[in-house]
């Protein structure tokens, strides 16, 4: 009786393959961590915060009718001049509640963050998947184009992006497409780290039975690239986007804080701790004090997150 041969190797892989076996692993290895689950904590909390945003506030802080000039420079906890309401954490120099604009300010510097992230990974992802898979002129291309721009900080780079994007537009527009203007410039100097990380797993992955089954049967590029070989690289992939959005975030805030980012109708965590800077001295300490304490929170939550992540993902680690 002859012996049926050996099956093919499968030649479509299910897209959340790396997840199926090991997200209990993974979720164990995260709870594991003595300091993980207290930064999962901390960035739900001000997700939840940011999101609610307009439920959570004591008022729009950004409406100039309804801001009390009296109050201005009321410390925290007590009621302002004109005994309208009590400041939980003080107000500023207009008489802006600070906790209802930091809400706001959470709220806009996590949507520029989410927002330059995805830029990121549209930008960097497929050019790494076509330079790893192809070769050739196309990846030499890329590399250097990409090893050039790793000679710049980050900063510079979303700088001369934000400053040409700025120059082009009218006058007119420039405070109105200011937002739109970050996230081109963070999302253009962010891309780098998604393209190098895929390519090399890419030309790993490339020669796999998996993929060899893909191209025997007929498969396209663009099919194996994408049902095959990209489900495989979003453990990488996640970590880099996690940490990057902790670099996004504080790369806004920065270019905020220098004047060249959101403007002041429309402030970001940066933007409140570059007006509260201008009163720290002289005793007002709480206008800078907790837009920083807030951003601070924020970026390390989510760098400890992507720390957790990038230990439960390596199976090195494990």
């Amino acid at each position: 009786m002859s012996s049926l041969p050996p099956s093919a190797p499968a030649a479509r892989s299910w897209p959340w393959r790396p997840w199926r076996h090991s997200d209990s692993a993974v979720l164990r290895s995260l709870a594991r961590s003595p300091t993980v689950p207290a930064a999962l904590a901390v960035l739900a909390f001000l997700l939840l915060a940011a999101l609610f945003a307009p439920w959570l506030s004591l008022q729009d802080p950004f409406d100039p009718s309804v801001l009390e000039l009296l109050d201005a420079f009321t410390p925290p906890g007590q009621a302002g001049a004109s005994g309208t309401r009590v400041y939980p954490l003080g107000a500023d120099d207009q008489g802006r509640d600070v906790y209802s604009a930091i809400l706001y300010g959470l709220r806009k510097s996590l949507g520029v963050g989410f927002a330059a992230v995805a830029l990121s990974l549209a930008i960097g992802v497929p050019l790494g998947l076509l330079a790893g898979y192809g070769g050739g002129v196309f990846d030499t291309l890329v590399m250097r184009v990409a090893d050039v721009q790793l000679t710049f900080p980050v900063l510079l780079v979303a700088l001369l992006v934000f400053g040409i994007a700025r120059g082009l537009l009218p006058e007119s527009l420039r405070d109105d497409m200011a937002l739109y203007g970050i996230v081109l410039a963070l999302g253009l100097s962010e891309w780098v780290p998604y393209a190098r990380t895929v390519r090399a797993a890419v030309m790993v992955e490339k020669h796999k039975d998996y993929v060899l089954a893909a191209q025997l049967i007929g498969r396209s590029r663009s099919g194996i690239l994408v049902l095959h070989i990209l489900p495989n690289l979003l453990a990488p992939v996640l970590v880099i986007a996690t940490i990057s959005l902790a670099l996004s975030i504080v790369a806004e805030s920065t270019l905020s804080y220098l004047g060249v980012g959101l403007p002041p109708t429309e402030p970001s965590l940066g933007t409140l701790i570059r007006v509260g800077q201008g009163f720290l001295f002289s005793g007002e300490w709480w206008i800078l004090g907790f837009p920083a304490l807030v951003l601070l929170a924020l970026a390390l939550s989510v760098n400890r997150v992507g720390d957790g992540l990038r230990d439960a993902l390596n199976p090195r680690l494990q």
